[in-house]
């Protein structure tokens, strides 16, 4: 029987979501709990989209195969026992064996928050990039309409990226402010490692007036990552979750937007 769940973590002390020798990643923490309350020597997980260290997730979607059933809250509230504080399963939906997380979803989306101050974050360490200096809006946007679409984003890809292309179809860019917050969401329907992360570093250099708006094209057509800015702080970054069809039957992990500043 696949069971889907929905989870939710803050990243801070992990080593990103795939299982590592050190147990010190998400994925290594929910399977312990899993086999803990269903009592398997092993369950097995697989995620709709991976994240790095320090990266948080809003709604991952795993699924994985056991011959036990249980109630959708009895998934939740045992899972949810044996699991850190800061990791929660959200819901339990059993599913068909022909939806797979990561191949049946349409998009994936990612929300960077960002902090502008002249101090560093305190409360929310770890929660949210920073930047001290002043950020204008209007060449971000103007900016971010050259990465839409379709396009080999190889400027914007970490050298141990496993994809077998760089080739993206970047859907949406969206770019707000409220009070000392900014919040960039993400839609695609795929990301390279570190590709959100590159993106937002040259989109502050723009919105700082280091670099034109026309720069990001620049960058976009070189397919060498040389040319980008540094790759910008793992802190302020949130996996939204993926968007499914209908069909599934699964929450719509759009909702999880909602607490997020900006």
């Amino acid at each position: 029987m696949r069971t889907a769940l929905g989870v939710s973590y803050n990243g801070t002390a992990y080593q990103g979501w795939q299982s590592q020798p050190s147990g010190r990643t998400v994925q290594d923490a929910l399977e312990r709990a899993l086999c803990q309350f269903t009592t398997l020597p092993r369950v097995g997980t697989l995620c709709a989209g991976r994240t790095d260290a320090g990266v948080h997730g809003l709604m991952q979607v795993v699924h994985f195969d056991t011959n036990i059933e249980r109630p959708d809250n009895s998934w939740v509230r045992g899972t949810n026992r044996y699991l850190p504080p800061d990791i929660a399963v959200q819901w339990a939906r059993p599913v068909p064996d022909t939806f797979h997380c990561r191949a049946s979803a349409t998009t994936r989306r990612y929300a960077y928050v960002l902090l502008e101050s002249a101090v560093r974050p305190s409360v929310d360490a770890g929660r949210v990039g920073w930047i001290f200096r002043p950020l204008a809006l209007d060449p971000m946007l103007a900016a971010a309409q050259h990465l839409l679409g379709s396009h080999d984003f190889s400027s914007f890809r970490a050298a141990e990226c496993q994809a077998l292309s760089p080739v993206k179809d970047l859907r949406r860019i969206h770019i707000q402010r409220r009070g000392a917050y900014w919040r960039f969401e993400f839609e695609a329907d795929a990301f390279l490692h570190h590709m959100i992360r590159n993106i937002m570093g040259c989109l502050i250099m723009v919105g700082q007036g280091l670099r034109p708006p026309e720069w990001l094209a620049e960058v976009r057509d070189a397919r060498r990552r040389e040319v980008a800015a540094p790759t910008f702080s793992p802190d302020g970054l949130y996996f939204v979750g993926p968007v499914y069809d209908a069909q599934w039957g699964l929450p719509d992990s759009v909702a999880a937007f909602d607490w997020l500043p900006g």
